[in-house]
């Protein structure tokens, strides 16, 4: 059995959208600090990385949104390990509400082991492996699978340009992890509003357009003062969802940084509950929706 780990969080005021819900980049950071926490724990700290002279840098997030959170809850965050593969580890997530008990997102990251001085990947030491799994390794481990490859553009590609802020850092001096998620949530009120659809006409037809699922690789990290451009274009539209896909380039030389995938629910605003995609909404965005 894995060694696992937990903590609780009350959400603050501020971690809360204009939905009222925790916004969907702070389940991310829900999860980071407890992986953190959980690191500690089993006796790898920041100090005994520093010593050791290496770091773990995630590859990929998935999350899977199922219930809102909203202010003054109580979230406990549940992390294990779920498997070590040379230089890669993926670590398992699940954040319950702590009053109702119910399951409110699950997660997914698979982190690199690196040298701090070289930045390159490293073999994951025996007595850390055994350190996570102090009972021996899982008799079976969940098959990885690769990104999902992402369809062919739409005709229009809507583009978003923003400049790195000191704030966006962490202390790895590049672009948090977590801060690309915010990113991504930007860029799709962007495009929204560029097609007609700004936060107040979706108010005024009665729904909202909530995330039920986040996938997000990491490729380059992006530092103070880039320029990075965010790509992004629909596909698989569906009765109540529809996907949207995102590329993270800089803008100077146009190195991919990262991509992402979202999977949008259309909901009605009132009772929550998925609705039919409106016929407008669908038709406004045609030039934004890939063929495939």
């Amino acid at each position: 059995m894995p060694l696992t780990h937990s903590r609780t969080f009350r959400v603050r005021h501020y971690e809360c959208d204009a939905y009222g819900h925790v916004g969907n980049v702070n389940y991310l950071r829900y999860m980071q600090e407890t992986a953190f926490d959980a690191s500690a724990a089993a006796g790898y700290d920041m100090a005994r990385y520093e010593a050791l002279g290496c770091h773990w840098l995630v590859r990929e997030t998935a999350i899977e949104y199922l219930r809102p959170l909203r202010y003054g809850d109580t979230v406990e965050v549940k992390t294990w390990v779920v498997d070590f593969r040379r230089v890669r580890s993926r670590r398992a997530y699940r954040q319950r509400n702590s009053l109702s008990g119910k399951v409110v997102a699950k997660g997914m990251t698979d982190w690199v082991y690196l040298d701090t001085a070289t930045s390159r990947p490293v073999a994951i030491p025996a007595e850390m492996m055994a350190a996570f799994f102090p009972d021996g390794p899982p008799a079976s481990i969940p098959p990885r699978s690769r990104f999902p490859a992402q369809p062919p553009a739409a005709r229009e590609v809507f583009r978003q340009r923003r400049r790195v802020e000191w704030r966006d850092l962490d202390p790895a001096q590049h672009v948090n992890n977590a801060v690309y998620v915010a990113y991504v949530e930007d860029c799709g009120l962007q495009v929204a509003s560029a097609y007609g659809w700004p936060q107040q006409r979706m108010r005024e037809e009665q729904f909202s357009i909530i995330a039920r699922h986040l996938h997000l690789e990491y490729q380059r990290p992006a530092v103070i003062d880039d320029e990075v451009e965010i790509a992004t274009w629909a596909s698989d539209m569906k009765h109540s969802t529809a996907l949207r896909h995102f590329v993270i380039c800089r803008a100077g030389d146009g190195v991919q940084l990262a991509r992402a995938h979202t999977l949008w629910v259309w909901v009605d605003a009132e009772s929550g509950k998925p609705i039919r995609i409106p016929e407008a909404f669908v038709a406004d965005f045609g030039p934004n929706i890939s063929s495939d």
